[in-house]
């Protein structure tokens, strides 16, 4: 088996509340080739620790599909655009894939 080796295309996960336009967001982020894709997951139930406080909401998990080289001007774009006082921002690196589809991420997120 070989040593996963990073391609230079990354996942990030965020979440939006269930009342947030989560699809002009995904749309946003891809027409600004921030994105080469965004994954909009139906609404969940999300508990989780806020300012003291167990807190429930109704949320949506995006899943979005770009590149290292766009990292930082999709966190600093995704923190302009986003409702939350701390955005989730978890960036999960991607170390195999299938070059055809790897290669069509990094062209649909060139500037």
């Amino acid at each position: 088996m070989r040593a996963a080796r990073p391609t230079g295309a990354v996942i990030v996960l965020t979440t939006t509340g269930a009342s947030t336009d989560a699809d002009a967001l995904a749309r946003t982020l891809v027409t600004e080739r921030l994105a080469a894709c965004v994954n909009l997951l139906p609404e969940m139930q999300s508990f989780y620790q806020w300012k003291g406080e167990v807190t429930a909401d109704r949320e949506r998990q995006l899943i979005i599909k770009t590149t290292a080289d766009r990292l930082e001007a999709l966190r600093t774009r995704l923190h302009q655009l986003h409702p939350y006082e701390v955005p989730e921002f978890l960036v999960i690196p991607v170390t195999g894939g299938s070059t055809g589809y790897l290669q069509w991420l990094a062209d649909s997120t060139a500037t």
